[in-house]
């Protein structure tokens, strides 16, 4: 019962602040409107309170193309919404620090014109209505505040959102965009795969291959005349056969890990913790069927992910949290270590990111510095 009042009264007081601010955000519009009407600061203004109201709701609030017109709204929109709510709360708590100050400062006061209650409309000029009537006044103050201003407070951050919402239109062309962008990615990506297969073929496993020949060839030559030695390079040959083998696996393993194919994600990912270079539980749900594409950027997500951790976090342990729901496929890694993890320092976060996009899917890092470390992948499976 307590901790439900005092969570009560905190969402309370952040109301009023988010309200209160709402007031003087709505007076400078009112002042500046002129100025306001600038696109070079309209957009930012109308910004600052997107992102005043997502915090508020709990929302992201993600980047949105410009639109003078939906900001010119918004302004003439916070003036007639921001004005009358901040007030109202303004009312309500100013109400509750006069009744304090009336409480313990009622005697200072000249005995002729004791203050009232603007409330209650009592006047205070003894102890007694000062500790009782005051009381009943800031109890009813502050149940008025916390029953009205956090429904006052969404419905203005909701009508705030709704008014600066990019269009079905923008987002339309910001998703195009978007896929656009991903696709000369994915693009870049698959040319320089491309690229690395071909070297290491070429420099591996071709360059292995021609010296097997070469080798044979001799033997051949020299076997009539000389056996031993053809024995020997014939073994020579045998070895490195063994060696290009060992490297063309590598190589159809960075393709699509033959694992896979083999015992699917949740054995691909219980081999890959035995290989870790952290202690890594594993826990894998109900997945269903998987696209192999899904389970091949999944797997090469969390191999990424693990080899990141072992190189970087200073981790002590690590877990892997993979579910999926028929339409997404969610993989979660963690691990305790020191924190920092930023994608666009090319620690590999990049890669699993751009794997993600490549798909339609989203890559998320929430890595304070001294962490934990959160990794989210969601992959779509339709």
């Amino acid at each position: 019962m307590i901790g439900e009042v005092r969570a009560r009264w905190v969402q309370a007081g952040r109301s009023g602040r988010y309200l209160l601010g709402t007031l003087l955000n709505a007076t400078v519009t009112l002042v500046a409107a002129p100025l306001l009407c600038a696109p070079s600061l309209a957009a930012p203004w109308a910004e600052r309170h997107r992102r005043r109201a997502g915090a508020l709701l709990g929302r992201p609030v993600g980047p949105r193309p410009r639109a003078l017109r939906r900001d010119l709204v918004w302004l003439v929109t916070q003036v007639a919404t921001g004005l009358p709510a901040g007030i109202l709360a303004l009312l309500c708590l100013g109400n509750l620090l006069l009744t304090l100050v009336v409480t313990v400062g009622w005697w200072a006061f000249p005995p002729s014109d004791p203050p009232r209650l603007l409330l209650l409309g009592v006047r205070i000029d003894s102890w007694a209505p000062a500790l009782t009537v005051n009381l009943a006044q800031f109890l009813l103050l502050a149940a008025l505040a916390s029953l009205a201003l956090p429904p006052l407070a969404r419905i203005h951050a909701r009508c705030c959102l709704a008014v600066l919402a990019p269009s079905p239109t923008e987002q339309l062309a910001a998703r195009v965009t978007e896929l656009t962008r991903t696709r000369a990615d994915v693009l870049q990506a698959h040319g320089a795969e491309l690229r690395r297969i071909e070297r290491d073929l070429h420099d591996g496993t071709q360059a292995r291959l021609v010296a097997i020949a070469m080798r044979l060839a001799v033997a051949g030559e020299s076997l009539p005349q000389d056996p031993d030695a053809a024995a020997a390079l014939v073994g020579q040959a045998r070895a490195e056969t063994e060696e290009a083998m060992t490297e063309l696996r590598s190589v159809i393993r960075a393709i699509y890990p033959p694992v896979l194919a083999d015992q699917g994600l949740v054995g691909a990912l219980g081999t890959l913790a035995t290989r870790a270079g952290v202690p890594t539980r594993i826990d894998v749900g109900e997945l269903g069927e998987v696209p192999a594409a899904v389970e091949a950027v999944a797997y090469f997500a969390v191999t990424e992910a693990l080899a990141n951790i072992a190189r970087h976090s200073r981790a002590t342990k690590a877990a892997v949290h993979v579910t999926c729901d028929g339409a997404r496929l969610s993989a979660e890694i963690t691990d305790d270590g020191t924190g920092a993890a930023d994608a666009s320092r090319g620690s590999g976060l990049d890669g699993i990111r751009r794997r993600a996009a490549a798909l339609d899917g989203t890559m998320k890092i929430s890595s304070p510095p001294g962490g934990p470390t959160n990794i989210t992948v969601e992959l779509p499976c339709v």
